[in-house]
C-alpha cells in the first residue's frame, strides 16, 4: 500500500499542477512563433522597406556617377 501511495502522489501532483501548465505554454509559444505582424508592424516594415529600395537606388546612382567621373575607384577601395 505504502508503495502505491508513493507512485499516486507524484502522478496525481504531476497530472494537477505541472501537465497543465506545460500545455498551457506549450500553445501559447506556438501562437506567439505563428503570429502574423500586427497592423502597424507591417505598415512599418513596408515603409523600411521603401526607404531600404531608394537607398539602394540612390547607392547605385552614385556608383554610377563614380564609374563616370572617377574611373578605377573601386581598385583603389578594394587596395587601402
Amino acid at each position: 500500500m505504502d508503495g502505491m501511495i508513493a507512485f499516486m502522489v507524484p502522478t496525481i501532483l504531476f497530472l494537477c499542477i505541472v501537465a497543465p501548465v506545460w500545455i498551457f505554454m506549450h500553445y501559447r509559444s506556438k501562437q506567439n512563433a505563428q503570429g502574423a505582424l500586427s497592423e502597424v508592424e507591417r505598415i512599418e516594415l513596408e515603409s523600411l522597406t521603401t526607404q531600404a529600395q531608394r537607398m539602394m537606388d540612390r547607392v547605385e546612382t552614385l556608383e554610377s556617377i563614380l564609374d563616370n567621373e572617377t574611373p578605377g575607384w573601386r581598385k583603389r577601395l578594394q587596395a587601402e
